[in-house]
């Protein structure tokens, strides 16, 4: 009985901590080069996908900035408000198979996502195979 019960404890902390590991939520980016605070992106899901907005500039310098190098109908719109990770689904422990844009350069990139504990992302942009790439690292807000 005792066995059982532990049994049952570990499953339901299991649980609570693979639930704890979502991409779900607000997160901080950070600068490559400086490591200064960039801005904030919301990750939401929709219909087992998920995609990251841009919800806010740090810097109220570039509050106003554009993503004049962007593909498509992102050409031209405001960072703010942009949604720069696109169509990730979850497999396993990461989330893959979408797109990451870069709005500095408007660069397209493949992306895939790990969590690294319940507080930071390792999010991974790259072309062709994922050994060709950066990642960065974003913490939860």
């Amino acid at each position: 009985m005792r066995n059982s019960m532990l049994m049952i404890l570990f499953l339901i902390g299991g649980l609570c901590l693979a639930h704890g590991q979502s991409i779900v939520g607000k997160w901080k980016t950070f600068d490559d080069q400086t490591g200064d605070a960039k801005s904030i992106v919301e990750i939401l899901e929709k219909d087992g996908k998920y995609h990251g907005k841009v919800v806010e500039i740090l810097n109220p310098a570039k509050k106003d900035s554009k993503c004049e190098n962007c593909p498509g109908t992102d050409k031209g719109k405001p960072i703010e408000g942009l949604t720069i990770i696109k169509n990730l689904t979850k497999k396993g422990a990461e989330y893959t198979g979408g797109t990451i844009i870069d709005p500095q350069s408007g660069k397209e990139y493949k992306c895939s996502i790990k969590t690294n504990g319940t507080t930071k992302l390792e999010v991974r942009g790259y072309v062709g195979i994922s050994l060709i790439g950066r990642t960065q690292t974003w913490t939860k807000m």
